[in-house]
């Protein structure tokens, strides 16, 4: 004969043992959800989130920020204010201790920015080329040429319009640099003009006027249906348009975010980014508007 109070004994074992497996299950699906949660990417949250970017017209004009900052500002926490300015003006910025790190194209003058103590870590980020491009119509007839000096001289004697930025741009400097390469010195001439302008507003004002300028690549390409203008002379070694990320000093003033202007450095010339740089433009316009080159040195690109 069973024993009824065993029986119940064992009931409330097995009770009690499902009662047990039922909680010890119930605890651990409320433990998993939370830690899918603390998974999910949430940017970081920098003590000062920040920037001030200081760059160029070509970066801004050519799409080349709209596709990075984003990103950027993602994966760091970080807000940037980019300030499209030529090279020049970028780094008069950071010489005053009013941006925080630059981006610039204008190697002699970063030299001398290094030189006098207002920039940290500078690092070769890409390069494009530089092209002199004017009308259809060419009345100067440089169509061909691969010696930037020469077309230049052909530009002014055959007294077609010549369009500058005149800005101190990088891409104004060296311009410079080529007419005085070529001994000619064209302020004042009839038919030399300055903009004082960035290259998007410059391209359109040489397109108004059928004359001749220089511009980088990328904003040509850019601009190219709109504009019209032709590429006449191209691929002569000067032309070499090389870009730089440049930390500036934090001694230059204390409201300079250091910490901020290293996280862009390093991005910029991260693996990832850098591969996104070699990607740049190729959907839309068939050729990458930049050539990726951290770790490289301008010797290797074939700086003159």
């Amino acid at each position: 004969m069973k024993n009824p109070v065993l029986n119940c004994l064992v009931t409330r074992l097995l009770l009690a043992s499902v009662l047990l497996v039922l909680v010890v299950t119930a605890v651990g699906c409320g433990t998993r959800p939370a830690q899918t949660s603390n998974a999910t990417e949430t940017p970081p949250a920098p003590a000062n989130p920040d920037i001030i970017l200081a760059t160029t017209t070509s970066t801004r004009d050519s799409g080349l920020l709209d596709v990075l900052l984003p990103i950027f500002e993602q994966k760091t926490g970080y807000r940037v204010k980019p300030i499209a300015v030529g090279s020049g003006q970028a780094m008069a910025m950071g010489g005053r201790g009013e941006a925080d790190v630059l981006l610039v194209h204008a190697p002699d003058s970063e030299v001398k920015f290094m030189q006098a103590g207002h920039g940290v870590n500078r690092k070769l980020v890409m390069h494009n080329d530089f092209i002199i491009i004017g009308p259809d119509a060419d009345t100067a007839g440089i169509k061909g040429m691969t010696v930037a000096v020469d077309a230049l001289k052909k530009i002014s004697t055959s007294n077609a319009i010549f369009v500058s930025r005149g800005d101190n741009s990088g891409t104004h400097q060296l311009e410079l640099k080529l007419w005085k390469l070529a001994s000619i010195e064209p302020k004042g001439q009839t038919w030399y003009q300055e903009t004082g302008q960035g290259m998007g507003a410059t391209l359109n004002i040489t397109a108004e006027k059928g004359g001749y300028t220089i511009t980088d690549r990328a904003t040509y390409l850019s601009t190219e249906k709109t504009t019209n203008l032709k590429i006449l002379a191209e691929k002569d070694p000067i032309l070499l348009n090389i870009y730089h990320v440049i930390q500036v000093n934090p001694a230059k003033s204390e409201k300079i975010n250091a910490a901020g202007a290293r996280a862009f450095v390093d991005f910029m010339v991260g693996a990832d980014t850098q591969k996104m740089l070699g990607e740049f433009g190729k959907d839309k316009y068939g050729q990458a508007l930049f050539f990726p080159d951290a770790g490289k040195t301008e010797a290797e690109l074939g700086s003159q």
